[in-house]
C-alpha cells in the first residue's frame, strides 16, 4: 500500500542505474541496478540514500529489492492518427496499404471533436502505463495544416501536468517547394512551441528542400525531428541527405531521426560511415520496433525475413543517443499498441538482442528521449518530480520476461488509477 502522506520512503528500491542520478556513495550492482532508499516530500524526490538509512519515523514501503523507474518518455508517436483502425484498415498491412488509407479517413471524419477525443482516450492510456512526455507528430497536410494542431490544442491544455505533449509537423518533404506554405508552417510550429518536422525521401531538389527545413528551423530556434528511410531497400539512404544538409546549413539546433530501418540492409561499411556522421552530427537515432516489424518485409503469405529494425547496437556503440517509442497505435500503419512504453522496451530487447548488457537501454524510453525533447524527465534525482513506475519484477529478466501489468504508477508522490480506458468509448467514432 502506498502512503496518501505528503512525505514517506521506499527502502531497498532497485533502481536502473543508466536512469538514477547517485549521490556520492552509492554504487551500482554489477546487474545494473542501484539499491536504494528513497524519501518522497511534497511531490518530490526529497533523498535518495544507501539501503537501511531511511529514518525510523517515516511511513516506509519496503520494495524488497524491485525496481523503480522514472516517469517514461514517448519521443515518437502519432496522437492524431490513433484508434482509427476499426474504420480504417490496411487490407495488405504494409506501407503502401497505409499510404493509402488514411487520407480517405482524414477527409472524411478528422473533425475537432473525433481527432480529440481519440487523443484523450490515447493519452489516458499513456498515463496509465506510465508515461510523462509524448513528441506526437501530427499530419500537416496542404488542405489544411492546422486540423490536427487545433485539436490538439485544448487536450494538450488539459493535460498540463500531466503529460508534457510536444507536437511536430508532419509534412512530406515535397511541400517544402511551396516557400510560401513552408513559412507559414514554420510560423505555425514557432506559435505552437512545436518541433519542425519532414518525412525525407527522394524528391526534385531534395537538397534545397531539406535546406529550407534546417533553415526555417534555425531562424525561429525550432528542434528538427524527420521521418527517413522506412524501407528495406539498401538503395534508400536519405540519411546521408539529411546530414548534408545539417552540414551545409551549420545547424546547431536538436535534430532527432525516426525509423532509418535501411541503415539494417545497407552494406556495412555506408552504414558505419553514416551513424558516426550522425555521431560526430549530435543526431539523436529513434527505432519504432512495434510498427517497424508490423510494417516492413510483408508480402502477402510469405513470412518475413527481416526485422524492419535501426541497427540500435551499432548506433549506440558509436556513440549515437538511441531512443524507442511507440509510433502508431492502432491505425493503418500498426494495427496493434497501447502506448506502452513498457511493451515497446521488452519488444526492442528481445528483437533488437538489447539484453547483453541490458544495463544502458531504459534510457531509451526515459532519459535519452527526455533529452531530446528538452524535458526535465526519465531520471530519478534528488529534487526531481516524483513520477514513478513500480514493477513487481527484481531483475532484468523477471522484467522483461512479463507484461508487467501489475505496475503501480506514481504521479507526483501519489498513486494513481492505472486501469485503461475500455475500448467501447470509441465505438461511436468507429
Amino acid at each position: 500500500m502506498i502512503p496518501d502522506g505528503e512525505r514517506w520512503a521506499m527502502a531497498r528500491a532497485a533502481v536502473p542505474a543508466a536512469l538514477l542520478d547517485a549521490p556520492d556513495g552509492i554504487s551500482s550492482g554489477t546487474d545494473g541496478l542501484t539499491l536504494c532508499d528513497l524519501v518522497i516530500d511534497g511531490g518530490r524526490i526529497a533523498a535518495i540514500s544507501p539501503p537501511g538509512s531511511v529514518a525510523g519515523d517515516l511511513p516506509v514501503i519496503d520494495r524488497q529489492r524491485r525496481q523503480v523507474w522514472p516517469g517514461l518518455v514517448d519521443l515518437h508517436t502519432h496522437l492524431d492518427k490513433g484508434h482509427i483502425l476499426p474504420r480504417c484498415p490496411n487490407p495488405t498491412g504494409d506501407f503502401d496499404g497505409a499510404l493509402a488509407a488514411v487520407p480517405f479517413d482524414r477527409s472524411a471524419h478528422w473533425t475537432a471533436e473525433d481527432v480529440g477525443r481519440r487523443m484523450e482516450f490515447a493519452l489516458r492510456c499513456a498515463y496509465a502505463h506510465g508515461t510523462v512526455a509524448i513528441r506526437t507528430h501530427l499530419d500537416t497536410v496542404q488542405d489544411d495544416p492546422g486540423r490536427s494542431w487545433r485539436a490538439l490544442a485544448p487536450v494538450r491544455k488539459a493535460w498540463a501536468g500531466r503529460i508534457t505533449i510536444q507536437p511536430a509537423a508532419l509534412v512530406a518533404i515535397k511541400f517544402y517547394a511551396d516557400p510560401d506554405y513552408a513559412r507559414d508552417i514554420a510560423d505555425m510550429v514557432a506559435a505552437q512551441e512545436g518541433v519542425l518536422g519532414a518525412v525525407a525521401y527522394p524528391v526534385p531538389d531534395a537538397d534545397i528542400l531539406l535546406d529550407r527545413v534546417f533553415r526555417l528551423a534555425a531562424e525561429r530556434g525550432l528542434a528538427v525531428d524527420m521521418h527517413v528511410d522506412e524501407s528495406l531497400d539498401p538503395a534508400v539512404a536519405e540519411v546521408d541527405r539529411v546530414l548534408d544538409a545539417i552540414e551545409r546549413t551549420g545547424f546547431t539546433g536538436p535534430v532527432t531521426l525516426g525509423h532509418l530501418c535501411s541503415l539494417s540492409t545497407r552494406p556495412e561499411a555506408e552504414t558505419a560511415r553514416s551513424i558516426d556522421r550522425m555521431a560526430d552530427l549530435g543526431v539523436t537515432a529513434v527505432s519504432l520496433p512495434l510498427c517497424n516489424i508490423y510494417l516492413q518485409d510483408r508480402t502477402g503469405g510469405r513470412s518475413p525475413r527481416l526485422r524492419g529494425l535501426a541497427p540500435i547496437l551499432e548506433m549506440a556503440k558509436r556513440g549515437v543517443a538511441v531512443a524507442l517509442a511507440s509510433d502508431n497505435t492502432r491505425d493503418p500503419f500498426h494495427a496493434f499498441g497501447d502506448l506502452d512504453l513498457m511493451e515497446v522496451f521488452r519488444t526492442a530487447v528481445r528483437l533488437g538482442h538489447l539484453d547483453l548488457p541490458v544495463t544502458p537501454w531504459p534510457a531509451a524510453v526515459a532519459r535519452t528521449a527526455a533529452t531530446a525533447m528538452g524535458v526535465d524527465a526519465g531520471r530519478i534525482a534528488t529534487g526531481a518530480p516524483a513520477d514513478l513506475v513500480l514493477f513487481s519484477a527484481r531483475r532484468f529478466d523477471e522484467l522483461i520476461a512479463r507484461p508487467q501489468s501489475d505496475r503501480i504508477v506514481i504521479r507526483r508522490g501519489r498513486r494513481i488509477d492505472a486501469s485503461v480506458p475500455d475500448f467501447a468509448e470509441l465505438d461511436d467514432l468507429i
